[in-house]
């Protein structure tokens, strides 16, 4: 891998891993256009910290909030409204890990396929659609939040495991149909985001130092620099772009990227 491809393939990880239109669609679908070899699992990992630097740096005012108040409530058991923030963000991450632990080389030997990915791309697409329709752009907010909530988001988020649904588009499609606002919605999957990001790159960065790989740590640099640095600007774009449009070019974006990835695998 060289300079242009490490950027070209980190400005895409920055781009997809927090808009609603499908890491793993994009990431089939750059380097079969571009005819290039995957880019291995040291420079996944770098991007991912990259990805995950951006949302701390984005969420820096709640993540300030959320943890120290976490910690500070388990010396009375009793956990304010930041507090008990993070108790939410914790159970929605739950079902994804005990999917993941269950079911991970199902998914890997079964629903890797361009097709599988194709089919859930312009599907949750769909559902994405739906969801922002009924959905009402003024209502929910964080504050509004509950245990029963939290749960089905996490369920929601469980299904991201599936290549092609994309993780913020289903957990923004489950808020959205909860009724909570384009916003709420947003920023909760962006919290959710930091231990989503955070414990598979632990899993894969442990399988890298046990893999003793060779690795080109200029390469895996500017990977982290230039994931880091597209995603924070596309999650501020994101936000003022949501707001005033909705989800409606992301959904027209899913069909169009899945129907060309039907046609690449047939």
């Amino acid at each position: 891998m060289d300079f242009f491809q490490a950027i070209v393939l980190a400005v895409v990880q920055g781009i997809v891993e927090f808009l609603p239109i499908s890491s793993s669609a994009h990431l089939i679908l750059v380097p079969e256009l571009l005819g290039w070899e995957d880019q291995g699992l040291a420079f996944d990992v770098a991007v991912h910290v990259g990805t995950l630097i951006a949302v701390v740096a984005f969420l820096r005012k709640e993540i300030s909030r959320i943890v120290p108040a976490w910690l500070t409530g388990w010396g009375n058991r009793q956990w304010n409204q930041d507090g008990q923030l993070g108790w939410l963000i914790i159970v929605a991450t739950i079902p994804v890990g005990l999917v993941g632990l269950a079911f991970k080389d199902f998914i890997e030997l079964n629903l890797r396929s361009t097709l599988v990915i194709a089919a859930a791309t312009i599907f949750f697409g769909l559902v994405l659609g739906w969801a922002d329709r009924k959905g009402n752009a003024n209502s929910k907010q964080l504050t509004d939040l509950n245990w029963k909530h939290t749960l089905i988001i996490g369920c929601a988020q469980a299904m991201a495991l599936i290549p092609g649904t994309s993780r913020s588009g289903i957990t923004m499609s489950a808020l959205l149909a909860l009724g909570y606002s384009r916003i709420a919605a947003a920023r909760f999957s962006f919290l959710m985001a930091v231990p989503a990001i955070a414990l598979p790159g632990l899993l894969k960065g442990r399988d890298l130092i046990q893999s003793n790989a060779d690795v080109s740590w200029s390469i895996l640099a500017t990977g982290v620099v230039v994931s880091a640095l597209v995603a924070f600007l596309c999650m501020n774009l994101f936000m003022r772009f949501i707001e005033r449009v909705g989800m409606t070019p992301f959904v027209i974006y899913r069909l169009l990227l899945g129907g060309l990835l039907i046609a690449i695998a047939l």
